[in-house]
C-alpha cells in the first residue's frame, strides 16, 4: 500500500518537524516498506541501491522510538565502512533530530588527535546514537569503557562493502560484546552469498526488502569509449570542452592515479581537485567542501566516493577506468541523474578491461553503447564481446590485494561519508530549506568530572 505522507506513520511530532525542515516530503518505495517494519521491533535484511533514501529509511523509525524513551544510555550503534559515510549519517541525524532529544557521535579515524577525547566523551557520557566505523569503534573498545549491554538497536549500513573491505571479523568482535536481545536492521546495496551468511549469524526472523537491485536509474545517458591508455586523457579533455560540464566526478580505481590526472586537467586550465584515503580527513573534507560550493568543477576520486557523496546536481560521471566489480559501476554513476534528474556516465575502455564490460552488461541487463574515438586520437582497439578474460597473475594480485585490505583499509579507508542516502536525492527536497546551526554534543551528566592524570592516548592510526 502506497503511503503518501510522513504523518501516516504516527511519527513523533517533533520528528515530523525536523522532516519537514529538511525538506522531505513524501516517503521513497524503501521508507514506505522498511518504517513500519523497524516500528513494529522486526530484524530486517533490506537490499536497495544507493540514492534510494535508505539511512532516512532507518533512522526515522530509531529516532521516532528514541524520543518516545528516556535513555541514560547509548541505545543505537550503526557500522559502516568509510569515515565519509559515518559523517553524513551523522549529520543526517542531527538534521532530522534537530527538535528531538537525541544526541549523536561520528566514530572515525583518520583525523585530529583531539577528537579521540570527544570521541570517548560522548561514548562515556551515554551518547544516544553512535555512527562508527569498525576500526575505530574497536581501538576504543579495546581501552576497556565502552559499554554496550544496554544496546537495542545495531544497523550495518552499506554491508556488502564493510565485507568487501574485510570487516567481517571485527563485525562478529561487535556483536559477540551486544545484549542476544535487541532489533538488528542489515542494509546491503547487493546480496552476495557473504552477505546471507552475515544475516544468519546475526538476525533473527528477519524481514526481507528487495528494491531494484544494482539497476542504474532511467535518467543516466551511458556511453562509452574503447581506447588506449594514452588516449584516455586527451580525451577526456576533448569531453569537457565538447559537453556542458556543470559538476563532474572522474573515478578511477588506482590512488596513484588521482593526482595525475588532477595534474594533466590543472595543466589544460581546469579547475579541479583530489580525493583518496591517502589524503588527511581535513584535507578530504575541504576538497568535497569546495566541490560542494561550485570553487570547482572537477573532482578526481577513487571508489571511497561511489557509495555516497552529498552533492547536488551532478551533471557527468567518467569511469577513467572499469571498476572491477560490476557493483561498483553502479554504485560510480548513481552519483548521476538523482532524484528523477539526468545526467551523463562515460567509461573508458582499455583492451586489458573489456571482460569486466561484459560482467556490467549482464549486471544492468544493458548494452554500453561502444562510441567511436575521434580519428584525431588515431587507431583505437577493437572492441570483442566478451573480452580477453585476466591473466591468472592479475587474480592472484588481487586476491593478495583484497587479503590485505584489512589492516589498510582500517587506517585509510575506514570511514567517509558516503552513504549514499542525503535529502535531496532519495527524497524530494524543499526550494525553502534553510541550514541550520550544528548541534554540539551535550553529554548529560554535565558534572565536571575528575582530571584523569592516567588517561591513555589515543592510537596513532585508525586499527
Amino acid at each position: 500500500m502506497s503511503v503518501e505522507t510522513f504523518e501516516a506513520f504516527n511519527l513523533h511530532q517533533d520528528l515530523l518537524a525536523g522532516i519537514q525542515a529538511m525538506g522531505y516530503k513524501s516517503p521513497t518505495p524503501i521508507q514506505q516498506q522498511a518504517i513500519p517494519e523497524i516500528l513494529a521491533n522486526k530484524d530486517m535484511i533490506a537490499c536497495a541501491q544507493t540514492g534510494t533514501g535508505k539511512t532516512a529509511a532507518y533512522l526515522l523509525p530509531l529516532l521516532d522510538k528514541i524520543s518516545h524513551a528516556s535513555h541514560d544510555h547509548t541505545s543505537t550503534l550503526i557500522l559502516v565502512p568509510t569515515r565519509e559515510l559515518a559523517k553524513q549519517i551523522d549529520e543526517q541525524i542531527e538534521g532530522f533530530a534537530y527538535f528531538v532529544s537525541a544526541q549523536s557521535i561520528a566514530i572515525y579515524g583518520g583525523n585530529k588527535g583531539d577528537s579521540w577525547d570527544a570521541q570517548k566523551k560522548a561514548i562515556t557520557s551515554g551518547a544516544d546514537i553512535i555512527v562508527a566505523t569498525p576500526g575505530r569503534f574497536i581501538a576504543h573498545m579495546n581501552m576497556g569503557y565502552v559499554k554496550l549491554d544496554k544496546l537495542e538497536y545495531l544497523i550495518l549500513d552499506e554491508a556488502d562493502k564493510m565485507l568487501d573491505m574485510g570487516f567481517m571479523d571485527d563485525i562478529m568482535r561487535i556483536v559477540r560484546h551486544l545484549p542476544q536481545k535487541r532489533q538488528t536492521l542489515l542494509f546491503s546495496a547487493t546480496m552476495p552469498g557473504k552477505i546471507r551468511e552475515l544475516a544468519r549469524k546475526i538476525l533473527h526472523n528477519p524481514t526481507e526488502i528487495s528494491l531494484a537491485v544494482s539497476k542504474p536509474a532511467e535518467g543516466i545517458d551511458q556511453r562509452s569509449y574503447v581506447v588506449y591508455d594514452k588516449q584516455k586523457l586527451p580525451l577526456l579533455q576533448h569531453l569537457i570542452q565538447e559537453l556542458e560540464v556543470q559538476s563532474m566526478i572522474i573515478f578511477t580505481s588506482r590512488k596513484s592515479a588521482v593526482n595525475d590526472i588532477v595534474k594533466a586537467l590543472r595543466k589544460m586550465g581546469h579547475t579541479a581537485e583530489g580525493i583518496m584515503s591517502d589524503r588527511t580527513q581535513e584535507e578530504r573534507e575541504a576538497a568535497m567542501q569546495g566541490f560542494r560550493n561550485k570553487q570547482f568543477k572537477i573532482l578526481v576520486a577513487t571508489d571511497i566516493l561511489s557509495r555516497g557523496i552529498d552533492v547536488d546536481n551532478i551533471s557527468h560521471i567518467i569511469n577513467f577506468d572499469v571498476p572491477h566489480d560490476a557493483e561498483d559501476y553502479v554504485h560510480r554513476i548513481g552519483r548521476t541523474a538523482r532524484a528523477a534528474t539526468t545526467g551523463t556516465a562515460i567509461t573508458f575502455i582499455n583492451e586489458k578491461e573489456q571482460y569486466r564490460i561484459s560482467r556490467i552488461e549482464k549486471l544492468i541487463e544493458k548494452e554500453l553503447p561502444k562510441l567511436p574515438v575521434p580519428e584525431a586520437f588515431g587507431p583505437a582497439p577493437e572492441y570483442k564481446s566478451g573480452g580477453a578474460k585476466p591473466a591468472s597473475g592479475e587474480n592472484r594480485n588481487r586476491n593478495r590485494s583484497k587479503n590485505s585490505k584489512s589492516s589498510s583499509s582500517n587506517s585509510s579507508n575506514s570511514n567517509p561519508k558516503t552513504s549514499g542516502n542525503n535529502p535531496s536525492s532519495s527524497t524530494e527536497r524543499s526550494s525553502s530549506s534553510t541550514e541550520r546551526p550544528k548541534k554540539p554534543f551535550r553529554p548529560r551528566n554535565n558534572k565536571p568530572k575528575p582530571q584523569d592524570s592516567t588517561a591513555v592516548q589515543p592510537p596513532a592510526t585508525e586499527s
